[in-house]
C-alpha cells in the first residue's frame, strides 16, 4: 500500500478483512434466523458486499485509493472470472435475447449525453456563481470528463481531459463526483436486481428469452454438476488464469503497437491495455464454450467465477467515500440530477418497449461502470448473464469519446 493515514495500511490485512466481510454476509444471508431472513428480504447480499467496505474506507479504517487490491482484482480476477463465466455459455442464446438490450444501452448513452447539460443548466439557474469557473478549471470542462467516463471508461475520461483542456484541480473534483454518484447508482441497480421479478411483472415485460437462458444453464448444472476433485479445481485455475495470462500477453503487445502506428484509434480505447485484456479474455472464454472445456461448468466453473466477482465488488466498494459528498455539495447535486435524467430516460423507454429490468440495469452499468462492473450487475441477475454486460461495456468503450465530445459541446452552450 502507498503511504496512507488509514488505520490499516497492510494490503494483506485489508484482504483478510474483505474476506471476513464477504464470509459474514454470505453466512447470514443463508441463515435460517428469522431476523436475518427479514433483513435480507429487503437488502441484497451483494449490496452489502459493496457497501460495508465503503464504510470502512469512508471512516479511515482502510484507504481504497492507496491500496493495490482493486488493481489486482480488476487486472487478474476480473478476466479470470469472465473466462469461467463464459466458457459454458450458450452464445446462440445470448444473441437470441433480441435487440432490446442494445436499445436500452443506447438509451443509457443518450441519457448521459443530455443529462449533464440539463443538470448544469438547472443548478446553474439558481447558483451560477458556484458552477462557473474560468479557463481550464471551468465547471463545464470538468464535466466532460465525467461524460467520457460514464459512457465509456477511464481511457475516454482521459481523452476528454485532453480534448477540452481540463485543469488538474477541477479534474480531481470531477473524479470524486464520478466515483461517488456512479457507485450510489450501482447500489440502486443491485437492489433492482434483487427485486427484478416484481418490476418486470408490473411492467408486463417479456422475460422469456432471459428465463430460457437461465433455465438452460440451471438444467445443465442440475443434470451434470458433481463434487469437484482437487484435479478439477486445478484445471479451473489453470484455464482461468492461463487465459488471463494470454490476455495480458497479447494486450501488452497490441495496445502499444496501436498507440505507435495508429494513435488516432485511441478514441475507440484501442490503445488501452485494460480494454484488450477484457476483450481477449471474453473472446477466448466464448471460444472455449464451443469445446469440451464447457464441461468444466459441471465442477463449478461459474461458482469460482462468482467468487472472483464478489472479491472485485468488495474492492470497488473500497473506493467509495460517503463523506466526500459534503466537500462539493452543489457538484454532487449536479451529478445526482445528471444520473436521474439517465435513469428516468431508461425507465421511460423500458416501459415503452416493455424491456426487462435486466436490460435496463445492464444497459446502464455498461455505460456508467464499464467492463469492471457491468458483469457484476449482470451476474446479480444470474451468473450466466455476465457476458451480456461485458459485450455491451466493450461497445461503450467505442462510443465513449464520441458521446463525451457531443456532451462537452452541449455543456459549453449551457454553462453559466
Amino acid at each position: 500500500m502507498e503511504h496512507s493515514s488509514a488505520l490499516i495500511t497492510n494490503d494483506a490485512v485489508v484482504l483478510g478483512l474483505l474476506a471476513l466481510i464477504l464470509g459474514l454476509v454470505f453466512h447470514t444471508s443463508h441463515s435460517q434466523n428469522k431476523a436475518c431472513q427479514a433483513f435480507y428480504k429487503y437488502i441484497p447480499a451483494l449490496l452489502l458486499c459493496y457497501f460495508i467496505p465503503s464504510l470502512f474506507n469512508s471512516f479511515g479504517v482502510i484507504d481504497g485509493n492507496a491500496s493495490g487490491l482493486y488493481k489486482m482484482a480488476s487486472q487478474y480476477l476480473l478476466p479470470a472470472s469472465l473466462v469461467l463465466l463464459t466458457l459454458s455459455i450458450d452464445f446462440k442464446a445470448i444473441l437470441g435475447l433480441g435487440p432490446k438490450a442494445l436499445i436500452m444501452f443506447l438509451t443509457g448513452t443518450a441519457g448521459i449525453v443530455i443529462g449533464g447539460p440539463v443538470a448544469l443548466a438547472l443548478v446553474g439557474s439558481f447558483a451560477p456563481e458556484s458552477l462557473g469557473g474560468e479557463g481550464e478549471n471551468a465547471i463545464w470542462r470538468g464535466m466532460t470528463t465525467i461524460a467520457g467516463s460514464w459512457i465509456g471508461g477511464g481511457a475516454n475520461q482521459a481523452a476528454m481531459k485532453e480534448v477540452f483542456g481540463v485543469g488538474g484541480p477541477i479534474f480531481s473534483v470531477m473524479i470524486t463526483v464520478d466515483v461517488i454518484v456512479a457507485n450510489i447508482w450501482m447500489a440502486v441497480l443491485l437492489w433492482i436486481a434483487a427485486n427484478t421479478n416484481r418490476f418486470d411483472k408490473a411492467n408486463g415485460a417479456d422475460v422469456s428469452g432471459i428465463e430460457a437462458l437461465r433455465e438452460k444453464v440451471e438444467k445443465y448444472q442440475a443434470e451434470n454438476s458433481r463434487n469437484p476433485t482437487l484435479n478439477n479445481l486445478m484445471v479451473l485455475v489453470a484455464v482461468s488464469f492461463g487465459v488471463t495470462g494470454v490476455s495480458h500477453l497479447l494486450a501488452d503487445f497490441l495496445a502499444p503497437w496501436i498507440e505507435l502506428h495508429a494513435p488516432q484509434l485511441a478514441m475507440y480505447s484501442l490503445t488501452s491495455k485494460f480494454f484488450w485484456i477484457v476483450l481477449i479474455a471474453t473472446t477466448l472464454g466464448l471460444a472455449l464454450s464451443f469445446t469440451k472445456a464447457r464441461n468444466l461448468e459441471a465442477v463449478g466453473a461459474s461458482k469460482l467465477g462468482s467468487v472472483f466477482i464478489y472479491i472485485l465488488v468488495a474492492t470497488i466498494g473500497m473506493h467509495m467515500d460517503v463523506t466526500a459528498i459534503m466537500d462539493h455539495p452543489l457538484m454532487f447535486l449536479v451529478g445526482i440530477i445528471w444520473m436521474s435524467v439517465h435513469a428516468g430516460l431508461l425507465i421511460f423507454v423500458a416501459r415503452l418497449i416493455k424491456a426487462p429490468m435486466f436490460y435496463m440495469a445492464v444497459g446502464s452499468q455498461a455505460n456508467v461502470g464499464g467492463a469492471a462492473s457491468a458483469p457484476v450487475v449482470a451476474a446479480a441477475f444470474h451468473p450466466s448473464l455476465a457476458p451480456v454486460g461485458v459485450l455491451l461495456a466493450v461497445l461503450g468503450y467505442a462510443l465513449g469519446t464520441y458521446g463525451g465530445y457531443i456532451a462537452g459541446l452541449l455543456l459549453q452552450q449551457v454553462a453559466p
